[in-house]
């Protein structure tokens, strides 16, 4: 899934400071990461939005968590109930704009479970390479319709439904209605899911 971050939460210091914490100059980090001198300097100031695959690109070269970078809920607990407020929760958009994605889950919730709510565009879509082996995704649609593709799979979701399939194929989630569609989506790793959902089917 290509995305953009949308207003990120201080992503440029944090990326500088995990740079500097393992002492790479930024022509260092360019070389490990394949993104340009000039664009890391431009991120690092906040001048440049980044897109989801620059920011893979530059966790995977730095051997972090992507979360590390997009999430700006804080880590302390002042109280029994943690509140993320709005201008803190992270947003990313798919590669072609039509869909925004909000991180809903807790960083350290990631390796196993993550949620977010998705707001499409009319016709709006997100296309998503395989995940890890086993994962799989519940889609709650709240408003409008959403086409689910899964492999060879098909099937459109109203509002009120929630459809269930396999992530670790090629996937994809379109809204079809006469307005851009809104839901919840799910995305649970092997490690919890348990088993295998086969074809998508809708009840009789």
């Amino acid at each position: 899934m290509s995305v953009r971050s949308d207003n990120p939460p201080e992503i440029g210091p944090r990326l500088q400071a995990f740079r500097k914490e393992q002492k790479l100059t930024l022509a260092e980090l360019a070389a490990r990461s394949g993104v340009s001198r000039s664009m890391l300097s431009e991120i690092e100031r906040g001048n440049a939005n980044p897109t989801y695959g620059t920011l893979w690109h530059l966790t995977r070269a730095l051997n972090i968590d992507l979360n590390s970078l997009i999430s700006g809920a804080s880590e302390e607990r002042a109280s029994r109930i943690d509140l993320q407020p709005e201008n803190l929760t992270p947003t990313i958009r798919s590669a072609d704009g039509s869909c925004t994605l909000q991180i809903l889950s807790p960083a350290g919730m990631v390796p196993l479970i993550e949620w977010y709510l998705l707001n499409f565009e009319t016709d709006g879509k997100l296309v998503s390479d395989p995940h890890g082996a086993g994962t799989i995704e519940h889609l709650h649609c709240i408003d409008g319709e959403i086409v689910v593709r899964s492999a060879a799979n098909e099937m459109i979701v109203r509002a009120g439904e929630t459809a269930r399939y396999e992530a670790d194929v090629p996937h994809s989630l379109t809204s079809v209605g006469q307005v851009g569609a809104r839901a919840f989506l799910v995305v649970a790793s092997g490690e919890i899911s348990g088993s295998s959902l086969g074809t998508l089917k809708r009840p009789k």
